[in-house]
């Protein structure tokens, strides 16, 4: 099949490399020139240009995303012409945050106490009701920790919503974590589901840093929650692909905190630590294709290369070592690769884990430095 893959970051290039060895072909929709460093046909324009969007159309059999902010009306103006999964409804879902927890709720999926803001007022009412300390964020366009705004007393929600543009916010109770985890599921068209086990993740000012899999010390009834809170969303959304619920552990019980409809960053461990990949199964569960069975493979730890990496021939001097670089030149903050380590011991895993955090704390802040003092 032909497949259309709204968006050229390195969640769609890592499709790509998983659907190639199944026979299919990609063509993707990205205004950046370089993006996928030459990984497949690649249309240069916007993903509300409709020009592009109708010639997308003419070249694909089905339609994907890689990343949730794609415009929903560029979904919809595609799927009057061929099919887009996972569906536009689970896109404008995702895309404002009061409609995705106003959903949790309808399901029986627990979340922190939360309150819409788009007024002075509904500010003060929200945060009586909610308490201190919360996050105030944004409905729309909020990720790796953007749009987001700690409040730890009541008179700083003001300056609070000021700095987020008095944009329409949510407020949420900040939530005291053991952990956070998530759980990545995939539906197939034909109604078939396998769930990933659950990931134990690690987040640094917005950004996942460190993903461990799977999740150490998770009993029997953690697990089973996950799983059901993961199957109610792909049952009532109809959804066809992969599915990543991102949640709190608190007490032994989990919280939702958001979802992600695609392929996600805490299940690139998959790729070595899986027996299907997500990204394979993705490409499976869109084209109709039997799902591959998600069983560990041992265990893995994810870390991701933010900003810059370190000599690459040092990465892959640790033994259980698989280095992904994305062809993108390093900058602060952005997210150039990730590395995976897979064994069949723990402690092993979790001592390579952290040789090479260190590697990447020593090494990326200087990289990152000197490629942006060379352009």
């Amino acid at each position: 099949m032909n497949i259309g893959v709204l968006g050229g970051g390195q969640l769609g290039r890592m499709l790509a490399l998983a659907g190639y060895p199944l026979g299919h072909e990609f063509v993707f929709l990205d205004p950046a020139p370089e993006a996928l460093c030459g990984l497949g046909s690649h249309l240069v324009a916007r993903p509300d240009d409709p020009a592009a969007l109708s010639e997308l159309a003419s070249r694909v059999d089905l339609v994907t995303y890689e990343f949730e902010n794609v415009p929903a009306v560029a979904a919809r103006t595609l799927a009057e012409r061929v099919p887009v999964y996972p569906s536009t409804g689970a896109l404008e879902v995702s895309q404002d945050r009061l409609h995705e927890k106003t959903m949790f709720g309808r399901l029986g999926i627990p979340t922190p106490a939360f309150a819409a803001v788009d007024s002075h007022e509904t500010l003060a009412a929200a945060l009586g009701s909610v308490g201190v300390p919360a996050v105030l964020k944004t409905r729309r366009l909020g990720y790796d920790g953007k749009g987001q705004r700690v409040v730890r007393a009541s008179h700083e929600g003001a300056a609070a919503w000021d700095a987020l543009g008095r944009v329409s916010c949510l407020l949420e109770r900040f939530v005291d974590f053991t952990r956070e985890l998530s759980c990545l599921a995939v539906r197939g068209r034909d109604g078939a589901v396998v769930v990933y086990p659950l990931v134990e993740n690690q987040h640094h000012d917005g950004i996942l840093r460190r993903s461990i899999a799977p999740a150490p010390a998770v009993s029997a009834d953690l697990e089973r929650e996950a799983r059901t809170c993961v199957n109610r969303l792909l049952a009532d959304l109809e959804y066809v692909g992969v599915l990543a619920l991102e949640l709190f552990e608190v007490g032994g019980r989990v919280l939702a905190n958001e979802l992600a409809p695609r392929v996600h960053n805490s299940g690139h461990w998959t790729i070595e630590g899986a027996e299907t990949s997500q990204f394979e199964n993705h490409v499976r569960a869109i084209t109709g294709a039997p799902l591959g069975s998600p069983a560990a493979l041992g265990v893995s730890g994810m870390v991701n290369l933010i900003g810059g990496w370190p000599d690459p021939a040092r990465i892959l001097d640790t033994p259980g070592v698989h280095l992904h670089l994305y062809g993108k030149a390093p900058r602060p903050g952005r997210k150039v690769g990730h590395v995976t380590v897979r064994c069949d011991d723990s402690a092993v895993r979790d001592r390579s884990v952290a040789a090479l955090e260190r590697l990447v704390a020593e090494s990326s802040p200087a990289r990152a430095r000197a490629a942006a003092s060379a352009t």
